[in-house]
């Protein structure tokens, strides 16, 4: 997956269409890339190194509470990366958020350079996300 800049993205999400915005960062030893769309009320993210969807996550805020409600859709469930990363984008965003984590790496370190990394990516191109 290249880096690119998500070309023609952002008029279709204006329009109420999809925006894909593709990105990726080295954080430590590891070239991590980043695939975001963002949907009209919700964004899905892929995280990962290799092309793979080895794990699936949703996570939307409650009105009722103030952890998001979160599920493990696909993948490992005793494996938190996915519904960890996306409770967290979900509070952040205020969306229903989906995220698929393909990495070996989900140690708690590493797992707060990813998320700075997608947080350092929205505050570059918040019209992406």
């Amino acid at each position: 997956m290249e880096p690119s800049s998500g070309g023609g993205g952002q008029a279709a999400a204006a329009g109420g269409g999809i925006a894909v915005h593709d990105f990726s960062g080295q954080l430590g030893e590891q070239r991590v890339h980043f695939h975001a769309m963002r949907l009209r009320d919700s964004l899905f993210l892929w995280v990962g190194a290799a092309p793979a969807l080895a794990s699936l996550a949703v996570a939307m805020c409650n009105p009722r509470d103030s952890v998001p409600v979160s599920a493990s859709l696909l993948g490992d469930p005793s494996d938190p990366a996915a519904v960890s990363l996306a409770r967290r984008l979900a509070r952040k965003t205020k969306k229903q958020i989906f995220v698929s984590y393909n990495l070996q790496n989900t140690d708690s370190s590493f797992s707060l350079l990813i998320e700075n990394r997608i947080k350092e990516e929205m505050m570059a191109f918040p019209e992406k996300f």
